[in-house]
Formats: C-alpha cells, structure tokens, sequence
C-alpha cells in the first residue's frame, strides 16, 4: 500500500478548542498513530529560548528545527535524553509556538518530518494546517470550534489543575493574540480548509466530539467499500 492510501484524520483548529485531547482519543479509539503537530513548534521555541535564538531569527529557527532531537514515546515527548513533556505544555511555550510557526523555513522543515508519521494502519493530526497543508488528502478533515471564553476557562482549569497560577484574564489576552497571529500570519495561516467539517465544541464534552468525529470516520469508510 502506498503512503498516500494510508488514512489520515486531519483536526485543525484555534487554541484550546481541543485538538489535542479529542484527537488522541480518536486516534486510541481506532488504533492509529497520533502526530501533535503543535508539540514541534513548541520544541523549536523551547531550544530556542534555552539557546538564546530570537524568535524574530528565520534562519536560525529553521537550523535548530533540522536538528530537532525528538522522540514521542507514548504520552512522553523526550528532547534528547530530557522529558519535556510537561515544560513544552506551558504557555511561555505556546505563545512561542505560535511566532516560531509563522516562519516559512521553519514550517518548510517541519513539513517531511510531519508527514513521516503516516504510517499503518492510519493517522489523526491536530494542528493549525494539517487539513490544508500537511495532508490536504487526509480521509476526513475536522476544524473545531469553540468561542473564546469557554477555551479560555479550559486552558485556566487546565493549568490551575497542575498547579500553575495564572489569571483567567491573562489567559483570555493570550489566546486572543494567539488567534490574532495564527489567523494572520502569511505562511499557512490558521483557517477552515473547504472539504472541513466544522464542529462547535463550545457546548459538548470530549466525549460527543469524538463520538461524531467517528461516527463520520466510519460513514466515508462505509461509502467507500
């Protein structure tokens, strides 16, 4: 079977709006890998900042992006030996992922790596591109939805869960600026491609988002027998 023939299920979408958790358990509810395409440019910002590299240097960015150590071993993201997992999770982190992203050499390296993880027996991908850019041939591609305060509220209890203090307000400002340079950035901005299904999750748990993802999943399998 070539690559291509390979299912993939694309889930873009703005912060917070549960990518992430929606798509892992897609991806755990049917047996395929899982790409966190966002985990990356939070990697790149990561050593960025730790290598005193202003996110402002393409080209830098883009060389500490080719040499990016990473192994994903479960729910565990390893730089090098290191276990970043909970330290790429911050929002220091995020907000660096998002200018790191707006970068074409950056974007441009990332690209092969990303669609490496499409492998046997299938692929569910979050991210900003993944339906528009990475796999634009993806089997089923999803932008989730959900209005500002209620992904705030998510972040804030997510955070306040693992013991970081933080203001909600602080969390609405930063998502705001976030949707404001996903959404305008040149390169690959963050939009609903035009074969997407859109899903408002502003008013369902992860659950009922899930459940319709699949439901839509074993739908287009179905027409395809």
């Amino acid at each position: 079977m070539g690559n291509n023939n390979i299912p993939v299920i694309a889930i873009d979408g703005p912060s917070a709006s549960g990518k992430g958790t929606v798509a892992r358990r897609v991806s755990e509810s049917l047996g395929f890998h899982y790409l966190d395409s966002g985990t990356l440019y939070r990697l790149v910002a990561l050593v960025a900042s730790r290598t005193g590299v202003d996110l402002a240097d393409e080209e830098a960015l883009a060389n500490i992006t080719e040499h990016l150590d990473v192994t994903f071993e479960g729910t565990e993201i390893r730089l090098g030996s290191e276990d970043v997992t909970d330290i790429v999770r911050s929002e220091t982190c995020g907000n660096g992922a998002s200018r790191v992203a707006a970068h074409s050499q950056v974007r441009k390296a990332l690209l092969g790596r990303q669609r490496a993880f499409r492998r046997n027996p299938g692929l569910v991908a979050d991210g900003r591109d993944m339906c528009s850019v990475v796999f634009p041939d993806a089997t089923l591609k999803i932008f989730l939805v959900a209005n500002t305060e209620t992904r705030a509220q998510r972040r804030y209890k997510q955070l306040m869960g693992k013991g970081v203090d933080v203001k909600i307000a602080t969390i609405l400002q930063d998502i705001r600026e976030r949707d404001a340079r996903d959404s305008g950035r040149s390169v690959a901005p963050l939009k609903q491609d035009a074969d997407s299904s859109s899903i408002d999750t502003t008013l369902l748990n992860i659950t009922e988002v899930v459940n319709q993802i699949l439901r839509q999943y074993a739908e287009i399998c179905t027409k395809n027998v």
